[in-house]
């Protein structure tokens, strides 16, 4: 497995021997992985892999058959509701599509997070859903819009104002480019770059974009055969032998971004 190991960096997620399994299907099977506080590190593989499930996992949503995943100290396959309550507070998911509430306006889509928590007066969640808007890129003229309403890149944007509701300290991403124009997944990319460096938050990404990829990544895992095969930067992973890699980075449109890249 590839370089780039940091281990004078603080690990806020731990995955061990994870084995993950539907039926007689092995989807996971000895995957290990450490990610460190305010990286972006990015998650890349095959159709069938298990990228996003992985993603599931973390977030508490799925439970792998065997091993362990440890989110800030605590193994979470053995958590309390109130710890798990407590790491999805601290956490933020971006889902591919977006996954806005359709009957919700944009103002209340961002405010559902806040409101759950039965903690903030209405008048705090008002302030912070605009406040929450602006670091999106967008202008509260757009607040009493319906998601059926607005363009692809509107939606990643409320969407991802969504998920910094409550300030987190992780931030899930899953496809976030997908379905977007050239134009607009550019000025996206640019967005989190540019809310990574003002927060500080660490990103977990899933992407099949090498533009993407290679823009935003200061780590990339290669998830294949069952585990991750190859970890590291960009230039360290692509000296990975496994035929997926060769496959996928090195082929024409891989060069193409390599050679933006550099």
């Amino acid at each position: 497995m590839g370089g780039c190991q940091t281990p004078d960096k603080e690990i806020i997620i731990q995955v061990n021997n994870l084995r993950t399994q539907f039926g007689r299907t092995v989807i996971h099977d000895n995957l290990n992985l450490s990610i460190y506080r305010g990286e972006i590190i990015s998650i890349v593989g095959g159709s069938g892999t298990g990228k996003t499930v992985l993603l599931r996992q973390m977030l508490c949503l799925e439970r792998p058959k065997q091993g362990t995943i440890t989110i800030f100290g605590v193994d979470i396959s053995h958590a309390t509701a109130d710890q798990i309550g407590y790491f999805r507070s601290r956490s933020g998911m971006l889902f591919q599509q977006g996954a806005l509430y359709s009957a919700l306006s944009v103002f209340d889509n961002v405010a559902q997070p806040m409101r759950e928590l039965k903690v903030l007066p209405e008048a705090l969640i008002r302030d912070a859903v605009y406040l929450k808007l602006d670091l999106a890129g967008i202008a509260p003229i757009h607040a009493q819009k319906m998601p059926a309403s607005l363009s692809g890149g509107m939606v990643k944007r409320v969407a991802l104002a969504r998920a910094l509701a409550l300030e987190p300290e992780i931030l899930f991403l899953d496809e976030p480019t997908s379905g977007l124009d050239p134009e607009s997944s550019e000025a996206f990319v640019d967005l989190i770059q540019s809310l990574h460096k003002e927060l500080g938050f660490t990103v977990v990404m899933v992407t099949h974009d090498l533009d993407t990829l290679f823009a935003l990544s200061s780590r990339i895992a290669v998830l294949a055969d069952k585990h991750i095969i190859a970890l590291g930067s960009s230039k360290e992973v692509i000296q990975c032998p496994h035929s997926f890699v060769k496959e996928f980075f090195l082929g024409a449109r891989g060069r193409r971004a390599l050679t933006a890249l550099d």
